[in-house]
């Protein structure tokens, strides 16, 4: 992008300050047109696929009141999915995905905007870009415009494609879904002003994230009509409090737009308040000896938020889950259909250890976005020129790239051990079978962030790619038993060859076989790399 793009800075006050976000928008739109696509895609299947399994599993309405009836009785399951509202299967389809709907979209907006705002700044291409014809509030004008661009795409793809369920309940599932991806986006842009680092904007904003799904479980854990002060604290719990397909309450979208405008006018008021390049919290300076005197040890400081955070959320997790366990085996009862689905997912063992199997298996594919974010710290590195000044000194490629391996497939390893030491304390169970299952998902975790190593080896014009296969195995197995898919098309992710465990038989050629690929594709990616220019 240059300076010429950009049209002169005309007019006085607003006008001035909001000078060139038209094509800072273009700009970042083109920047994004695969990603922002490719994550509301996504995440509309996911909405729009339910009504279809929902009437598979349950076939007549007295089956869907006496699941809602159910619902509304257990804690447990009210905690993970929110308490039901309508036995409708376009009210089932909100209560069962309508929250987890709602964190991809706050995930999609929060990396939206930082990407657009923090992340330009630290690479200093927004001062670049300052020097020309731009107004100071055009970038992050644009970028909260850009997160709005994918929060209105999302709700149009969920409105028309449940309008078949009913168009009231359809426009405030797709608005409100919408209406939390607004509020994380400008509180993503408050978090920024206060970072020095994109990716720490990323994890705290993310962190906020957890807590407002953390409230809003605690909430309806102890409510069953959401009427909690947790859940009311909550923008998930928001979402609920609109009711799609249940008497929707329209003014709960005024507490969405509230949100929105009032975090939008603080981050405007921050931003104007520092420099570019800075930030009201900067990072405290240190020496590069000792503790950071080695490549592993930089990579670790780097690194060491995301680690911790990703493994007390496997945790806390897991012990949510665990105890869910018995409650939603009861629920299964003689559901043929449901009890197909978890067979498909987890076995054909027990239902629990059915269940506790698909659980296991949902956290390795998540283990596995872990894996691919924590490889791709090498291509963030590379992209922005940290990379440089290490490789200048007396550190090789290689070992600069262990470091952040390590680091990336040791990390999987402990997160899927702490999800099964919670789903073990949840559950009430002996660790032992429960721990195994967690560590045979580890050969498809590193499988795929092997992959994330060969492509950023070969360019880092590559390295988006490993998203995409990530998100194709979550699909995978998040709805493709659901969808009835053949096992081929289940056998294309690295988790459809892993034995069923607990429960089934343990079957170690897929493990080896994983194992060795794994290791075959960090050798082709780490020998690429060593030969390749950076950012080449």
């Amino acid at each position: 992008m240059t300076a010429t793009a950009l049209p002169a800075r005309t007019g006085t006050g607003t006008s001035r300050q909001l000078a060139g976000t038209g094509a800072l928008l273009r700009f970042n739109l083109r920047r994004d047109r695969v990603v922002i696509p490719a994550w509301v895609a996504v995440t509309a299947l996911l909405v729009l696929s339910l009504p279809g399994s929902l009437r598979s599993v349950y076939s007549t309405p007295a089956e869907r009141a006496d699941i809602a009836r159910q619902m509304l009785g257990n804690s447990s399951l009210r905690a993970t999915y929110g308490p039901v509202f309508s036995d409708s299967l376009g009210g089932l389809t909100a209560w069962r995905i309508g929250g987890y709907a709602a964190i991809l979209a706050g995930i999609m907006s929060l990396i939206v905007v930082v990407r657009h705002t923090r992340d330009e700044e630290e690479s200093g291409r927004q001062e670049l870009v300052s020097s020309a014809m731009v107004g100071r509030s055009a970038p992050l004008t644009a970028a909260l415009l850009t997160a709005f661009v994918a929060d209105s795409a999302l709700t149009l793809l969920i409105t028309a494609g449940l309008a078949g369920q009913g168009s009231a309940g359809a426009l405030a599932l797709g608005l409100g879904i919408g209406g939390v991806g607004m509020v994380f986006a400008t509180l993503a842009a408050i978090v920024a002003q206060f970072t020095d680092s994109g990716r720490l904007a990323k994890g705290l904003t993310g962190g906020l994230l957890g807590t407002a799904f953390a409230l809003r479980a605690v909430g309806d854990s102890t409510t069953n009509d959401a009427s909690s002060p947790a859940t009311w604290i909550s923008p998930i719990g928001w979402l609920e409090n609109l009711r799609p397909f249940a008497s929707e309450r329209w003014w709960v979208l005024a507490l969405f737009a509230a949100a929105a405008l009032v975090q939008g006018f603080a981050a405007y008021e921050l931003a104007g308040r520092r420099d570019v390049g800075m930030s009201f919290l900067p990072a405290r300076p240190g020496p590069a000896n000792g503790r950071l005197g080695t490549a592993a040890a930089l990579a670790w400081r780097l690194q060491r938020g995301a680690v911790l955070g990703w493994s007390l959320g496997f945790l806390a997790a897991g012990v949510a889950f665990g105890g869910i366990t018995k409650g939603a085996a009861d629920l299964v009862g003689d559901n043929a259909r449901t009890r197909e689905i978890i067979e498909r997912m987890g076995g054909r063992s027990g239902i629990e250890d059915a269940f506790l199997a698909t659980m296991v298996g949902m956290f390795g594919m998540l283990a596995a976005l872990y894996a691919v974010s924590s490889v791709l710290r090498l291509h963030s590195e590379e992209t922005t020129g940290r990379a440089e000044p290490v490789l200048a000194n007396a550190v090789g490629r290689l070992r600069w790239a262990a470091g952040h391996l390590t680091i990336a497939f040791a990390g999987a390893a402990l997160i899927m051990l702490l999800s099964s030491l919670g789903l073990t304390l949840g559950y009430g169970a002996e660790p032992g079978p429960i721990l195994a299952a967690g560590l045979v998902q580890l050969p498809a975790v590193w499988t795929l962030g092997a992959l994330a190593v060969l492509l950023h080896g070969l360019s880092p014009r590559l390295s988006p790619l490993s998203w995409a296969a990530a998100g194709l195995a979550l699909l995978l197995g998040w709805i493709g038993p659901a969808l009835n898919l053949p096992q081929a098309v289940l056998d294309i992710s690295p988790f459809g060859h892993l034995p069923k465990l607990p429960g089934g038989d343990m079957a170690w050629g897929p493990v080896v076989a994983l194992t060795g690929i794994a290791a075959a594709l960090v050798a082709v990616g780490l020998a690429a790399l060593r030969r390749r220019d950076l950012t080449a």
